[in-house]
């Protein structure tokens, strides 16, 4: 038997898929049921709004548009937090400043690699001709 810790509120529990205890998971579905209510009276709401209507966190309504339960393709206004830098946003993770920047950084760090790499291969086989010279 699979015990952990709930995340959500410590209790002991049998893992499961949710990764959370049965109570918490009826709390977050109970949460959810609250924020698609919400969202059928009042539909050019915003992430910001939906969050001081209902009392729910930001971070769990993101997580409830991320897995898709929450479809914002016919609400305008709802956005959520890039996890990087907090911009909203209305798909991925990222904002596509922040995208650009980490791939930009990714790039310059390959090539560094490479530099490195040539330099260090370049140096390797000089010591090697010489050590081969020596007889060693």
């Amino acid at each position: 038997m699979n015990l952990d810790n709930c995340p959500r509120c410590g209790r002991l529990f049998v893992k499961n898929l949710m990764g959370l205890c049965q109570p918490c998971i009826k709390e977050l579905e109970h949460e959810y049921e609250i924020c698609v209510e919400y969202l059928r009276e009042n539909k050019g709401t915003n992430i910001q709004e939906l969050s001081d209507a209902t009392g729910i966190s930001i971070k769990e309504i993101t997580r409830f548009i991320r897995e898709g339960r929450i479809s914002i393709a016919n609400a305008p206004n709802m956005m959520y937090p890039c996890e990087v830098c907090g911009t909203l946003i209305r798909d991925g993770h990222m904002c596509d400043s922040c995208r650009t920047r980490l791939r930009k950084d990714l790039t310059n760090a390959a090539k560094e690699n490479a530099a490195e790499d040539t330099t260090k291969k370049t140096t390797d086989g000089a010591y090697r001709a010489i050590d081969k010279l020596r007889g060693l």
